[in-house]
């Protein structure tokens, strides 16, 4: 076993999410050292990952969120006396450094300093369903071309010093900013329409079996069916944002820096913010994903 990374996740109801997850960090860490809590312990969860550390856990919906980010916290600070660094974060999320840095995750995790909490930019990776007609049947990145700029989702997830996450990983409790310019966050929530229907459908299933109110989760709201929206909606505003050309992402990351502050008890932030605008993907990173 290498000691230098580790991944942590938890899933239940995402195949489509998980599969893709086991086969990134599987294939760059391997699966001996990815940690997958089994939320349920669903039968396709071990089937998927089988060969990585899974952790059942009982299908219990009341504080959700809380439960689960207390374990994450938990199972990271065992796991840092082990790795230089573990990747904490949701099944569709993937942290991915640009190959124009000539190296994988892992790679770049070996030669970079320890003892640090790294935050990636976080991308959007949307399903532009009037140019981008065709599902996902192997890799995200490619048929999905499109990302967005989401601050929301530049998380601190690359673990590496003591530091409590905040609930839904986006806040820590960590006084300095360490933005590496080859690092990414892909966010895949919106990377195609008919998952994330399917997503939302099992969600909305499972909250409505378990009779439990939003207050009750601490989940966001989507999870309920009479909060969801209309999932056509959600894509079609995707179609009409403009694309800027380019990729430079550096004044993006000033702006983070340039916004860093204390948030309260103990957590530090930058300013959030969801640009209109995107980025059309360079080539190098389509298959990553």
């Amino acid at each position: 076993m290498q000691t230098t990374a580790a991944a942590l996740t938890m899933v239940r109801d995402d195949d489509f999410f998980l599969e893709r997850w086991v086969r990134y960090y599987g294939g760059l860490f391997g699966r001996e050292n990815c940690y997958v809590v089994n939320h349920g312990n669903q039968a396709s969860v071990r089937e998927i990952a089988a060969g990585c550390n899974l952790i059942a856990i009982p299908d219990t919906s009341e504080k959700f969120d809380q439960r689960r980010w207390r374990l994450f916290n938990g199972l990271s600070t065992g796991l840092r006396s082990y790795f230089k660094y573990v990747v904490v974060g949701d099944v569709d999320e993937f942290v991915v450094v640009d190959p124009n840095a000539g190296l994988d995750l892992l790679g770049f995790l070996k030669k970079a300093p320890g003892r640090k909490i790294l935050t990636p930019l976080g991308l959007e990776v949307t399903h532009r369903t009037m140019q981008e007609r065709d599902p996902v049947t192997g890799p995200i990145l490619g048929p999905r071309r499109f990302v967005r700029v989401n601050f929301h989702y530049s998380k601190p997830c690359v673990v590496g010093f003591p530091g409590k996450l905040s609930r839904g990983g986006h806040f820590a409790e960590y006084d300095q900013l360490f933005t590496p310019e080859a690092l990414y966050l892909f966010h895949m929530k919106f990377c195609d329409s008919a998952q994330y229907s399917g997503v939302m459908d099992r969600r909305n299933a499972t909250v409505a079996a378990a009779g439990v109110t939003k207050g009750e989760t601490g989940i966001g709201g989507h999870w309920f069916a009479d909060e969801r929206g209309s999932d056509d909606e959600v894509f079609a505003q995707f179609n009409t944002r403009p694309i800027v050309r380019g990729f430079d992402m550096s004044p993006y990351r000033r702006k983070m820096h340039d916004g860093w502050e204390e948030r309260g008890h103990g957590m530090w932030q930058f300013p959030r913010g969801l640009y209109p605008h995107m980025h059309e993907l360079p080539e190098r990173f389509f298959g990553i994903v």
